[in-house]
């Protein structure tokens, strides 16, 4: 095997959105850059290809014509409440989230406009918390989905890249394996590693990892922005903490194998250290996807608040986790129990107004930008994909009666064997509280909270019924299971995107963005997120390296 060799002015290593954004940012300063992926050219856009594309933005115009509210001191407020920053190491990871509420509070849904990336008018409020004022979750709603979902996000980021290949600044290497950073002087001077065979391996799934050749580039810079370690469940099980109780025996995977923590691994090597790897961000309404692109593919159900929340042996969740609320608060709770799955219990009028599933595929009517599609979702009947996931998803159970429905659930699950007296129970108790307009059941005090927002009203909640009535029937139960996703933690950095050592101080000439860096400083979101903001972590930190290094190297 020949070695290829090439350099550039930067190195960037992963094209995911974090990547593309540093590439369009170096580029708009006139520098060169070597794109570099494992994966063939049709994944380009990574992982943000598939998101819903909700973004964090704070007192934007969508916010106050829906009548809400927001400002830069109630989001910080918010953010530190959520992520509980206690650690020495925290230093930077507050200052990069610093430095996002402002971004998200000032200029990003400006620059996003510029960008041609306009979000849905009906804002979402995702992790509604449930706590006191200073606890974890969002006080107001804050989830802005973008026109078109995660490919609009990536789209005017490809053109630009795209365009800067067409002029020479920028060099695609697809299919090119990094396996150690290079360094001399103590500086990373570039990147070796393997080149693979081509593959027309459709987006997401596994690729050939047959080696062809070597590759051996330098540059004047590194940028490192490979992602998380979501696909990996080992690795997520070695990192897992002990105050999410223990590892799931069983997980599916909401990102595809390739999203292995590799990279990450290579850069520690390189001299870069790794803070905060036991924050990790994970779902609990994973449900397994009947059509599956890769291995163990699950989708996470976007609940609305009113479904009923039941543990593996039937049991009722405490408050506040109800859907919707507290995601790595309601996983610690399960994860006492004994079992790796629970249960949602719904009714179809609840289905149809409150289930939306995450991902760009799930949501054709905003991924296509249809107007009259996403107004179907207002005239009733679930969205197709919804209705799909109901009718063969391995994970759903439809039924009439309640006792049928408690019989389809523990054909599903034997090993915890439900009693349907104590289902009944339950829902009946549940349904009691809707007599009078106050209740003490917070669950239904929340929703009827909630219901007082236009956007709830019209879109994510449905108004207060009664389970076992049948004009809202059928009946419906879902097993959920643990979904991995994000890695909070990650590559120690700067505001500028410098890697840190173990001394805290730069690695000359290394850089991180996106998830690889926790999204900033090694995790700026602490040990929990508010939604809309892993995107938006992506944009700002790649925005960061990209400026950053054109500066350095003017």
């Amino acid at each position: 095997m020949t070695t290829r060799t090439a350099s550039a002015d930067v190195l960037v290593v992963g094209a995911g959105l974090a990547g593309l954004v540093a590439t369009a940012e170096l580029v708009a300063a006139g520098r060169s850059v070597l794109l570099l992926d494992q994966e063939p050219e049709q994944s380009l856009g990574g992982q943000a290809f598939w998101s819903f594309g909700g973004l964090f933005l704070v007192d934007s115009p969508e916010q106050r014509r829906m009548g809400i509210r927001d400002s830069h001191e109630l989001a910080w407020q918010d953010w530190q409440g959520t992520a509980g920053f206690d650690r020495a190491e925290d230093e930077w990871p507050r200052r990069w989230a610093e430095a996002y509420v402002a971004f998200a509070a000032g200029e990003k849904r400006a620059w996003l406009r510029q960008l041609g990336i306009p979000v849905f008018p009906i804002v979402g409020w995702a992790e509604r918390g449930g706590y006191d004022a200073l606890g974890h979750g969002n006080s107001v709603p804050r989830f802005h989905i973008t026109w078109g979902t995660g490919p609009g996000v990536l789209a005017p980021f490809i053109a630009t890249v795209r365009q800067a290949a067409e002029r020479g600044l920028v060099r695609f290497a697809f299919r090119h394996r990094v396996d150690t950073l290079t360094t001399s002087g103590g500086a990373v001077v570039g990147a070796a590693g393997k080149i693979l065979e081509p593959s027309d391996a459709a987006r997401g799934t596994a690729s050939s990892r047959v080696e062809t050749g070597d590759f051996a580039y330098t540059a004047e810079a590194v940028v490192v922005t490979s992602g998380g370690i979501g696909g990996n469940h080992e690795l997520v099980r070695r990192n897992w903490p002990q105050r999410l109780g223990t590892p799931p025996e069983h997980m599916i995977s909401g990102v595809p194998a390739h999203v292995d923590g590799r990279m990450i691994a290579i850069t520690q090597d390189a001299g870069g250290a790794v803070i905060n790897p036991d924050r990790m961000w994970h779902y609990v309404e994973g449900i397994q996807n009947w059509d599956p692109i890769w291995a163990a593919h699950g989708i996470r159900i976007l609940p609305g608040p009113s479904s009923l929340w039941l543990d593996a042996r039937g049991k009722r969740l405490p408050v506040p986790l109800y859907p919707g609320f507290d995601t790595l608060g309601t996983l610690a709770h399960l994860r006492t129990t004994g079992h790796d799955h629970s249960w949602f219990v719904l009714t179809q009028k609840i289905i149809e107004k409150e289930f939306a599933l995450s991902g760009s595929e799930q949501n054709p009517d905003l991924t296509g930008r249809s107007v009259k599609r996403v107004l179907g979702r207002l005239r009733g009947g679930a969205p197709g994909p919804v209705e799909a996931f109901k009718r063969k998803g391995a994970d759903f159970v439809v039924a009439d009666r309640l006792e049928e429905l408690v019989k389809g659930m523990n054909a599903l699950t034997p090993e915890a064997p439900l009693d349907p007296v104590d289902i009944r129970r339950t829902i009946e108790a549940r349904d009691r509280e809707l007599t009078n307009g106050f209740t003490k059941d917070m669950q239904i005090a929340a929703i009827r909270n909630f219901r007082n927002y236009r956007g709830d009203r019209l879109m994510r909640t449905a108004p207060p019924h009664r389970f076992l009535d049948p004009k809202a029937g059928p009946l419906i139960a879902v097993r959920l299971h643990v979904l991995t996703r994000k890695t909070l933690g990650g590559l120690h950095t700067d505001l500028d995107a410098r890697v840190l050592d173990a001394a805290g101080q730069p690695v000359p000439g290394l850089y991180a963005a996106g998830e690889a860096s926790g999204f900033g400083g090694g995790g700026m979101h602490g040990y929990r997120a508010l939604e809309g903001t892993f995107l938006g972590g992506c944009l700002f930190s790649g925005r960061q390296a990209g400026r950053a290094i054109a500066t350095a190297l003017k």
